[in-house]
């Protein structure tokens, strides 16, 4: 058996640009003698239909003054190269190694593109997994575009089997040098990589008419804010109000930049062309992203930990989920249970006859800790939660803040991992901006028959240390 697809949920979205003549009685007739009993109250047959809070509890609010925040984040701090080749024999007790110009560090000097140096030990191991040698390096080629270190190993006949075809990893553990010899020639620069996100503009307007905002309806409305009344606008405008809350987060998790040549780019007339950096667009470049199913057993989350461990091993993290995904977790966790098979020893114990079963699970700890919660945007079947291409299942947040350098207080300064920038000056706030413009309603700024209220907002989503955050998608 399976969920039917008819009779399913409405997408049909109730916001419409003009009135509706459903939102007005047009029965006037008075030659009926008979009146229907009716409800007045709105029934709130979709619950809370809000989907914004995901920003407000893993992160944090400030100013910014510019058109462009930049931040800095740390480099590795041990030098590591991969893929590196040889064309020296089997068996000699030197080679040289060719280092990928890719992986070169221009800020070692002016000149120099890697940072290895005479006097290191190295540890090398064949890519293939056959062979691992220890080294010390005699002598580093700088060479700009194909820079080389050569190296003696420590063992007799070097490395015994290889071939030109076979890569090799490396990485330095320490240094070695003979008696009353000169300190180690060079030195290294740290290297930071510099990042950077753009505020992007959000707009929205709700407009009626003096004489609707003078209608009263035989409905009393209400809203999620706690807004009710017998006057329609009163509704509406609420709603937009509640709309623009939820686009100020959903925009910042989904924003994209506008590539070169696309056609936003080259957009004219008022709407904006350059986009911004949204939280699955800068995971999904900078971070880790788990594609496919979802895991569902401890093997699977093995993997995932395996390459946080690689990370920034961050102690605690927060996954916020679907629902299908919150199964999966709660299932793979109950299976851990030696009497699991009987589904009645996990959750609340002692089960008695007038106890709830919870079947459900808050977290696990494997390695790190890691706490479930329930998103509700991945959920709503009027946003990512109606998907079927390019549906998200999940994103793991790293838990707690890390320490970044604030131009604003021009000191470092703890900031969480992921935190929203609103332009803001001594004269401008740009964070949530509202008012109201025409002749009805209070205002008057104009000779509008109507009340206009507008909503503003002017900022963009941070994500620092994206390589330690989990996307997980289709």
């Amino acid at each position: 058996m399976s969920v039917q697809s008819t009779p399913g949920f409405d997408l049909q979205p109730s916001a419409q640009r003009v009135p509706m003549k459903s939102n007005y009685i047009t029965n006037f007739d008075f030659l009926n003698q008979y009146l229907p009993d009716t409800y007045e109250k709105e029934f709130e047959r979709y619950g809370n239909r809000t989907i914004s809070s995901f920003l407000r509890m893993v992160g944090a609010e400030m100013p910014s003054n510019s058109d462009l925040i930049k931040w800095a984040e740390q480099g590795r701090l041990h030098t590591k190269y991969t893929g590196c080749t040889t064309t020296t024999t089997s068996g000699d007790d030197t080679a040289t190694f060719a280092i990928p110009v890719a992986q070169g560090n221009p800020a070692f000097s002016a000149n120099n593109s890697i940072a290895l140096r005479v006097g290191q030990t190295i540890m090398l191991s064949q890519s293939n997994g056959t062979a691992s040698y220890k080294a010390i390096i005699t002598a580093v080629d700088y060479d700009a575009t194909a820079p080389t270190a050569t190296v003696a190993f420590y063992n007799a006949g070097g490395a015994a089997t290889h071939s030109s075809a076979n890569l090799f990893d490396l990485f330095v553990y320490g240094s070695e040098f003979k008696k009353g010899t000169a300190g180690m020639e060079n030195s290294l620069e740290s290297d930071d990589f510099i990042f950077e996100n753009s505020p992007i503009i959000i707009k929205d307007k709700y407009a009626v008419s003096g004489s609707d905002m003078a209608q009263i309806g035989w409905v009393e409305v209400t809203t999620e804010n706690g807004a009710n009344g017998y006057l329609w606008y009163l509704k509406s405008e609420h709603e937009t109000r509640l709309r623009f809350d939820d686009y100020l987060e959903t925009a910042m998790i989904e924003a994209v930049p506008a590539e070169a040549g696309s056609g936003a780019a080259a957009a004219t007339g008022d709407v904006g062309n350059k986009g911004s950096e949204g939280i699955f667009y800068t995971v999904g470049n900078r971070g880790n992203v788990w594609a496919g199913a979802n895991p569902t057993t401890l093997v699977e989350w093995d993997t995932v930990i395996s390459r946080l461990d690689k990370q920034g091993a961050i102690e605690e993290n927060v996954v916020f989920v679907d629902r299908d995904f919150s199964f999966d977790i709660d299932d793979m966790l109950a299976a851990q249970n030696s009497y699991g098979t009987d589904g009645t020893s996990y959750g609340l114990f002692d089960n008695e006859k007038d106890m709830a079963l919870n079947l459900g699970f808050t977290g696990f700890r494997r390695g790190y800790d890691f706490y479930k919660s329930d998103w509700k945007y991945l959920n709503d079947p009027t946003m990512r939660g109606g998907l079927t291409s390019g549906k998200v299942s999940g994103l793991l947040v790293p838990a707690g803040s890390t320490s970044v350098y604030d131009q604003i207080l021009g000191k470092n300064a703890k900031r969480p991992f992921l935190h929203v920038r609103y332009r803001a000056s001594e004269t401008e706030d740009r964070r949530y901006k509202s008012w109201i413009t025409g002749s009805a309603g209070g205002a008057e700024t104009s000779s509008l028959d109507a009340m206009e209220v507008h909503f503003l907002s002017e900022r963009a989503v941070c994500t620092l240390g994206a390589n330690n955050f989990f996307l997980f998608q289709a």
